[in-house]
């Protein structure tokens, strides 16, 4: 199954009253809800369960044992990390003034383009809570990053987003719609300093040949080359951004996969390797050090061709 065929979990309402809760009762009794929230979602999400096994087995084996084993406590430990990840997204986008303690690594990467006023692509993951790299960038910088996104199969939560602050779909631009007139604005903000974040671990929507098989956690799996593309085509430095929450505060990883990248106009496919290869790399150093802030909930090493098939399958059953 295709992650974008994947139906949103959760009314708006049910968004809306657990967000109450929170600020009303504090984290230790949302968490009480939530609970029984997601035991009914666990029930439920047969392809998130067996998708969470998968990738917890894999990263097991790939760490050769040093992370949590793949049985049904940590499967829902696993759901329960990303139902506080939304929160955490929630909270960081109504955020008025102030933010939670943080630290970043990596900032030697950033602070010459920011001196120098150049732009750059960022690539990132669905790994984490990016929202507080963005809101942290628009504090503390003055730069407001550009996130390509595609989220039409999370309307309720874009909402809530927009509920919590009006401005928040003022920089975000769905990568579905990227043509010509959207290049161009990219290539201006980038001239102007800007900066672009793109997701670089989900499969184009609509188009399974856009993309290159990569080892990840031990196995090939689909990753797509528009980020590199899109590089190549803004003539700008590469770099990888991953934030997640600590018990001290937030962490933000921030590394430099190339000072610009080249692409020939036949076997780019090929080209971008090196690059998808470094990112990958980068994901699985982040997914070791913090196993369950990975959000794909869906069949990531299964080729598109074969997990659409399988879908069509299920829906006969």
């Amino acid at each position: 199954m295709h992650w974008a065929q994947m139906q949103e979990a959760g009314s708006l309402a049910g968004m809306r009253f657990m967000l109450r809760v929170y600020r009303v009762c504090g984290r230790w009794p949302f968490r009480f809800l939530l609970f029984f929230v997601l035991l009914w979602f666990y029930a439920r999400r047969r392809i998130a369960r067996e998708a969470s096994r998968e990738y917890l087995q894999r990263l097991r084996d790939f760490s050769d044992g040093a992370t949590p084993t793949p049985v049904s406590r940590n499967v829902f430990r696993h759901f329960l990390a990303y139902s506080e990840i939304l929160l955490d997204k929630l909270l960081t986008v109504g955020a008025s003034n102030s933010l939670t303690d943080y630290r970043v690594d990596g900032f030697e990467c950033v602070a010459p383009l920011l001196e120098q006023k150049r732009g750059a692509l960022f690539i990132t993951a669905h790994f984490g809570n990016i929202e507080f790299c963005r809101k942290l960038s628009e504090r503390h910088t003055g730069v407001h990053l550009t996130v390509l996104v595609h989220t039409k199969h999370a309307a309720h939560f874009t909402r809530m987003m927009k509920e919590l602050d009006p401005d928040y779909g003022v920089d975000l631009m769905q990568v579905a719609d990227v043509g010509i007139d959207t290049a161009i604005a990219l290539a201006q903000r980038i001239d102007a300093g800007g900066f672009i974040v793109i997701t670089g671990d989900r499969v184009p929507v609509g188009s399974a040949t856009a993309t290159v098989r990569i080892p990840f956690l031990g196995s090939d799996a689909n990753f797509p080359i528009s980020p590199y593309v899109l590089a190549a085509m803004l003539q700008c430095p590469l770099l990888s951004v991953f934030g997640i929450r600590r018990p001290d505060g937030f962490a933000i990883t921030l590394r430099q996969i190339a000072e610009s990248i080249s692409l020939p106009r036949r076997g780019r496919e090929t080209a971008v390797v090196p690059h998808a290869a470094a990112f990958a790399e980068l994901l699985e150093t982040e997914c070791l050090k913090a196993p369950f802030q990975w959000s794909n909930f869906y069949p990531f090493w299964t080729p598109p061709e074969f997990s659409k098939a399988a879908a069509k399958i299920e829906e006969t059953r």
